[in-house]
């Protein structure tokens, strides 16, 4: 019967490894990122979770003339704030997938 003391040896490594899993994500949601276009003006903050928290538009960017370029600095600003919530995430939680092959990671 060695291999039930194997078997139960492997579950709590994965219990183990389950909580620090959620710890990490926990930690990511709780974090906040700011993304940045134009030099700094525009800025976005969002939560981990994908949350937008903040936009702020310095007036010298505001031109009637041109929303286009205010709305590509929005969007930048937006997109560079949740590339940093993918990268955070990937690498806090790359290090429990690393060497598993597990689908959807």
């Amino acid at each position: 019967m060695r291999g039930m003391g194997n078997m139960q040896g492997m579950m709590k490594q994965m219990q183990k490894m389950q909580k620090e899993m959620a710890k990490a994500q926990t930690e990511v949601e709780a974090t906040e990122f700011t993304g940045t276009a134009g030099g700094g003006m525009v800025t976005v903050k969002v939560t981990g979770k994908r949350e937008v928290l903040a936009v702020t538009i310095k007036e010298d960017v505001v031109d009637p003339e041109d929303i286009e370029m205010l709305q590509d600095l929005v969007l930048t600003a937006t997109n560079d704030a949740l590339k940093q919530v993918e990268d955070t995430t990937s690498q806090k939680m790359g290090k429990f997938t690393q060497g598993m092959n597990l689908p959807g990671f």
